[in-house]
């Protein structure tokens, strides 16, 4: 298991807006490739899938308090602070590695459902056990 997922990139020029910033899309779509590399890394991508479900994000919420640029290397984190009846919420932290300020912070509820009808499942022990919770997201 692992509590905290990070993964460090260098923000493609590709996702500059006309402010001449990253567009606030890149961050949901950054968002969503981590907790599927985390969930992957763990075994939890495999064990979703053998049991015929998947995950779909019932909400997203980012804070921004520094704008990221062409070129900025980046340090992404990611964590699990809840998985409860069908649902999980998902913490995120974007960092610039050269001044090591804090950009952005996010968290996504994610639901458990069922591949076929998209209706929502418990989460099973099997998938559950992937994951160490951490309590609060604080600094990380």
């Amino acid at each position: 298991m692992k509590r905290f997922y990070h993964h460090e990139f260098v923000v493609p020029t590709e996702v500059v807006d006309g402010n001449g910033h990253v567009n606030n899309v890149a961050y949901v779509q950054w968002m969503q490739d981590i907790a599927i590399a985390h969930a992957t890394s763990v075994g939890c991508t495999t064990e979703t899938q053998a049991l015929g479900a998947t995950w779909v994000a019932r909400s997203h919420q980012i804070t921004y308090l520094r704008p990221a640029f062409g070129g900025d290397r980046l340090r992404l984190t990611t964590w699990v602070t809840t998985l409860r009846k069908a649902r999980s919420t998902r913490q995120y932290k974007f960092l610039r590695l050269s001044d090591d300020t804090v950009l952005a912070t996010g968290a996504t509820d994610w639901v458990f459902v069922d591949a076929v009808t998209h209706r929502p499942r418990t989460i099973p022990a099997s998938v559950s056990g992937c994951f160490e919770l951490v309590d609060a997201p604080g600094d990380r």
